[in-house]
């Protein structure tokens, strides 16, 4: 009885337009409030205009190597452990005459620096360049799909019925779009998914492993705009089929070192009102609730697996 209680719960959260929903976030933010969250970057160039290529160099969700110097690498000390160097002192750090007095009164306060290591920077937003299949496709006019406006949220009209299309050809494509930040690239994509998870039922099982590289590349970026809306996709895709969840097991290794990192990033507001969750911009709700839902549809092994990766996460079963 809890195992179906906590599905029918998530089944009520996972509802919902997620393309529509950022189209409408986007037109208030732009239109009403005067504060647009989309950049539009230097390759997009104008609406006519195919976009430039970008050096093969830039990498989506590429790290960045800490370049450290010797001296600012630690040493092994006497006491038998690493410990880094202190800053450099300078003759105006040093006490001079007449500074005791000027102590005593409060007036002069020396913090002595602390040795610390460098910044690690694991939620730091990494590079996301416009260089997704998706664009370059549609573009080119190679994907069966135009706009469809009708009312306050468009749709997509598709030349040809879903269920017909090839999903091992077009579900990977459309979820490499989802880390596009440029409409109307991040429409197109984020509701083609949804259109094809809908419709799909029984073939997007074989397509599964075709689909964690675009799906990790997107967790990579660290971006949490991109991020809110692939666990979003997430939470569908578990949710499209049964099996799905099962399936998704043996790749926790690459998607959920991610979702350990932001797992607690919820904004501490007080006795504030936050909108966040129901908005979905809250991290930290949408990883607690793809952790969820993970655990609910992947079987025995996956909350096993799920600790090994995620040690702080708390079952939400009762066995």
């Amino acid at each position: 009885m809890a195992k179906c209680d906590t599905r029918r719960g998530l089944e009520k959260t996972i509802g919902g337009d997620v393309a529509g929903e950022l189209f409408t976030f986007e037109y208030c933010n732009a239109k009403l409030k005067g504060r647009p969250t989309l950049v539009k970057t230097k390759q997009s160039l104008s609406c006519f205009d195919q976009t430039l290529p970008v050096p093969q160099s830039r990498r989506a969700g590429q790290h960045e190597l800490c370049c450290l110097t010797e001296k600012e690498l630690p040493y092994w000390s006497a006491n038998s452990e690493y410990i880094h160097k202190m800053p450099r002192k300078y003759p105006s750090d040093y006490t001079r005459k007449g500074d005791g007095d000027k102590i005593k009164r409060g007036e002069l306060r020396k913090i002595a620096p602390k040795s610390e290591p460098p910044v690690a920077g694991s939620v730091k937003m990494r590079d996301n360049p416009p260089n997704t299949l998706f664009r370059k496709l549609y573009e080119r006019g190679d994907l069966p799909l135009q706009m469809e406006h009708n009312g306050a949220k468009n749709s997509i009209s598709w030349k040809i019925d879903v269920s017909k299309l090839d999903y091992h050809h077009y579900l990977p494509i459309f979820f490499d779009g989802i880390r596009e930040k440029e409409d109307p690239y991040r429409f197109f994509a984020v509701k083609g998914v949804e259109d094809l998870l809908k419709a799909g039922k029984e073939k997007i099982l074989p397509v599964i492993p075709q689909l964690i590289i675009p799906i990790k590349t997107a967790l990579n970026t660290r971006d949490p705009t991109v991020m809110n809306i692939t666990l979003q996709l997430l939470c569908k895709l578990v949710h499209s089929n049964q099996q799905v969840g099962q399936l998704l097991v043996p790749y926790y290794r690459q998607l959920l070192p991610v979702l350990n990192i932001f797992k607690d990033d919820i904004p501490n507001i007080g006795d504030s009102i936050d909108y966040a969750q129901q908005k979905k911009t809250c991290t930290g709700e949408l990883v607690q609730q793809t952790l969820e839902l993970f655990e609910t549809y992947g079987g025995e092994d996956a909350f096993i697996n799920m600790k090994y990766m995620v040690p702080t996460y708390e079952s939400c079963v009762n066995h």
